[in-house]
């Protein structure tokens, strides 16, 4: 008679991993804890050059889009293609009885 084996060294080095990496996460996170409460100043200013840093992305960015759009509708101003002639603009009409 053979019996399954549910449970396999397989199972338990798994267990194993997920475990160790559990313990090495709240190892780092108790670390930054410490780091936080230690030296507040390093970390703030840290925080403020992220801020920073990305508020200056933003604002180069809307400045290319801004720029581009300026681009776009001087190029449409001049342009020809703005208005074309022997164009006709149909629209049907249905009409549903109730």
């Amino acid at each position: 008679m053979s019996y399954f084996k549910f449970y396999t060294n397989m199972l338990s080095q798994a267990s194993r991993t997920i475990a160790s990496g559990i313990s090495v996460t709240g190892l780092v996170l108790i670390g930054f804890g410490i780091l936080i409460y230690a030296l507040p100043e390093l970390f703030a200013t840290l925080a403020a050059l992220v801020f920073f840093i990305a508020g200056i992305g933003c604002l180069s960015t809307s400045l290319k889009i801004f720029l581009t759009n300026r681009r776009f509708n001087k190029a449409n101003r001049n342009s020809s293609d703005a208005y074309r002639e022997n164009v006709r603009i149909h629209s049907e009409e249905n009409h549903f009885d109730a």
